[in-house]
């Protein structure tokens, strides 16, 4: 059998930074659909089940689907129910009761801080005095993005909680996806991720998702063009990417790219004219990029002799 081609650092960071793009798009997104009313379980039901069923048909024409090895089996159990099942329903209703697209994002770009402990712990994962120092750079910017907010929603700390729940699932995912790499390609870490989560989130898709249901108000342009975005990009697509990234950069080094999400989220509402950015937002953006390149920072091998 031949050895498999691993990617070039340089793909790797091409593919995580725009997945990190596509997640701070879907920020963008899912605040339209909240504001639509849109029941919650609703639309991250039909998100998910709609991505797995993308990434279904694409290893089914391509032949890339493996069966889940029986000794795998709880891993995929565990892993679906971190995310997508506790980490989307923490994330939205967190952005529900925030208020602040921006804030919850924040929240969300702690992810590096427990990922490099857990990386750390569970996989001997090294990081050198740098790389903490690019952590430190990062979520000093990322305070700095998300210093001017409007108002904030009533049940703010609510959200935050919530927002952290969702942070302690993603490190989970991460960490067992890392387990999982070696044996699986990424479209089918992440379809099967995604289709028994959707087995998850089906009972409360019954139960609270229909609340109100009708053609008129879940089945217009309105509704289905930032679901379906939500589905193929940030999902389908943003999570295969990601999945790579994590098989090639490890749980510690990649997440410290998720401290870009708010990043990328103030830079697309200001592009699209949904948010002004000030100057101390625009300083903010550059120290969490510099934060991020020396994250990424391996002290070169010294030379024998």
């Amino acid at each position: 059998m031949a050895p498999r081609v691993q990617p070039s650092k340089t793909l790797v960071y091409i593919a995580s930074v725009f997945a990190i793009t596509l997640w701070g798009m879907s920020y963008i997104w899912t605040d339209q659909l909240i504001a639509l009313n849109i029941p919650i379980f609703y639309f991250v039901f039909v998100r998910i089940l709609f991505a797995g069923l993308v990434l279904f048909l694409f290893n089914t024409a391509y032949a890339r689907i493996k069966r889940i090895q029986r000794r795998d089996l709880p891993k995929f159990l565990l892993l679906a129910f971190f995310e997508p099942f506790i980490y989307f329903i923490c994330e939205t209703y967190g952005l529900k009761e925030t208020g602040s697209p921006t804030i919850s994002a924040m929240i969300i770009a702690t992810i590096p801080i427990f990922s490099t402990g857990a990386g750390i712990l569970f996989f001997k994962e090294k990081i050198n005095a740098v790389n903490v120092l690019g952590i430190v750079f990062s979520l000093v910017g990322i305070v700095m993005v998300a210093m001017a907010q409007g108002e904030l929603g009533n049940n703010f700390i609510w959200g935050i909680v919530l927002l952290l729940i969702a942070v302690v699932a993603e490190v989970g995912h991460a960490s067992i996806t890392k387990s999982l790499a070696s044996n699986y390609n990424s479209q089918t870490i992440v379809m099967y991720q995604f289709l028994i989560g959707s087995a998850y989130l089906f009972p409360l898709f019954l139960w609270k998702g229909l609340e109100g249901f009708s053609i008129e108000t879940h089945f217009t342009p309105e509704v289905w063009y930032p679901i379906i975005c939500l589905a193929i990009l940030c999902s389908s697509l943003a999570f295969s990417l990601w999945v790579s990234t994590i098989k090639n950069l490890g749980v510690a080094k990649s997440s410290i790219f998720s401290a870009l999400i708010p990043v990328a989220a103030a830079l697309i509402a200001w592009s699209l004219g949904h948010e002004i950015l000030n100057s101390r937002q625009w300083i903010g953006i550059a120290v969490s990029t510099f934060g991020v390149i020396l994250s990424q920072y391996t002290k070169p091998a010294r030379s024998q002799g």
